[in-house]
């Protein structure tokens, strides 16, 4: 009998301050493991430098099929996973790639919040370093901006995006 393996990615609870080195410790055990970072100022008395931190303090994603799930508890600085009524809470891989191409083309300009936002019109970025990614309009502080909610994790990350480059979605009502 052949058995296929079912991977799903999950949020896990890292200890404070411990995230690259949770990730660096699943990696070594051959775990698919992602740690999203995103650059930010910090100032020293005598210089200021870019650094690269985390962009959800106290999480990282891993990639596991139920073979590797308890592996992963294992693991130094691993506290437990995300879980919703008791359940290890999958991520939806879309919504894992989405943030992976939100990172990569906007590391340095990307903010988190977890207010609880109200949802708005569902858009597609069609130009410039985010083209393809889909999300949701909020206008904050003066400025529009483009946000992916992650509803599992209970945050939305934001980007500058112009208006331009917004085309809108239509939702099919069922």
């Amino acid at each position: 009998m052949v058995r296929t393996v079912n991977y799903k990615w999950y949020a896990v609870y890292v200890k404070s301050r411990a995230e690259k080195k949770a990730l660096a410790e699943l990696i070594f055990k051959g775990v698919d493991a992602y740690l999203p970072l995103r650059v930010v100022k910090r100032k020293w008395s005598d210089r200021v430098k870019l650094v690269e931190e985390p962009l959800l303090r106290g999480y990282l994603f891993v990639f596991v099929s139920e073979i590797e799930y308890l592996n992963v508890l294992q693991t130094p600085g691993v506290v437990g996973y995300v879980t919703f009524e008791g359940k290890a809470a999958a991520i939806p891989e879309e919504e894992i790639e989405n943030l992976k191409i939100f990172l990569e083309r906007n590391k340095a300009f990307v903010d988190v919040s977890y207010e609880n936002i109200a949802k708005g019109q569902k858009v597609k970025v069609v130009g410039g370093p985010l083209e393809g990614v889909e999300g949701e309009v909020f206008e904050l502080r003066g400025k529009k901006r483009i946000s992916l909610r992650f509803e599992t994790l209970g945050c939305s990350v934001f980007a500058d995006v112009s208006l331009e480059l917004l085309e809108k979605i239509e939702l099919v009502n069922s």
